[in-house]
């Protein structure tokens, strides 16, 4: 591979260039962080896990008819992906009471939801990554009205993949965050990651609310066993995915 320079990094990737502009190489890192990086730390092998599980997410979606910046996955913690512009948006699709929505509306731990939950916040550390309106986006113009459909109609079609997929593999999904960019086709694609990073997770064959947690929340919580949970995961989306052929 021909001489590289790093572009940006983040609090879980480093993203680099190629010797083509329009295709960048996304590293994972083992690095973890909660409460808008208040919380620091390690997972040992999440980078390479997170690379996995994303990889062949990635590969379900484009099965499904989703767009991905997702082109290969070239190394146990490198992914090659098409070059986008992040959109300063963070979907969030809830299933499941849990998180910042039981602290916000006082609904329990647990309480499915009538349907789903799709919720914006805009990318904005210093502010705390604030929950944004449809029309707040549109005041600060951080996505035109269409992109705001077109995100939701995406997210929601995730979910319902997404969820479908991981109740073949025993795991319920709670809810996840997704993020979105626009390639030089001016293509909306999902982009960053799928993982349990990104998604809490929770065991089907455990009742006890602590010990389903398959996700970040393990390093959230101070729960332990975080590198166990990331590693079942990544065993029953394998798993899953060659039963299917993904």
């Amino acid at each position: 591979m021909p001489d590289r320079q790093q572009l940006y990094e983040g609090k879980a990737k480093i993203v680099y260039s190629t010797d083509d502009p329009q295709v960048l190489i996304s590293y994972f890192k083992d690095d973890a962080t909660a409460f808008n990086a208040k919380k620091r730390g390690q997972i040992a092998g999440k980078g390479e896990i997170n690379c996995a599980i994303s990889s062949h997410l990635f590969r379900l979606l484009e099965q499904h008819g989703v767009a991905t910046h997702f082109i290969d996955q070239v190394s146990g913690n490198e992914m090659k992906v098409w070059a986008v512009k992040i959109l300063p948006l963070e979907v969030v699709v809830r299933n499941i009471a849990a998180g910042s929505l039981c602290l916000q509306t006082g609904m329990e731990l647990g309480t499915v939801l009538k349907f789903p939950l799709v919720d914006y916040y805009y990318k904005n550390d210093a502010l705390g990554d604030p929950l944004l309106t449809p029309d707040r986006i549109l005041l600060l113009e951080l996505a035109t009205s269409e992109q705001i459909e077109q995100l939701r109609h995406l997210a929601l079609q995730v979910n319902q993949v997404l969820s479908a997929f991981f109740q073949a593999c025993g795991i319920t999904l709670v809810d996840f965050k997704l993020e979105f960019g626009i390639d030089h086709q001016q293509r909306l694609l999902l982009a960053d990651e799928i993982s349990p990073d990104t998604c809490r997770l929770w065991n089907q064959a455990e009742t006890d609310p602590d010990r389903r947690v398959l996700d970040k929340d393990r390093f959230r919580r101070d729960l332990g066993e975080v590198e166990t949970a990331y590693r079942q995961v990544l065993e029953r989306v394998l798993s899953q995915s060659a039963h299917r052929g993904v």
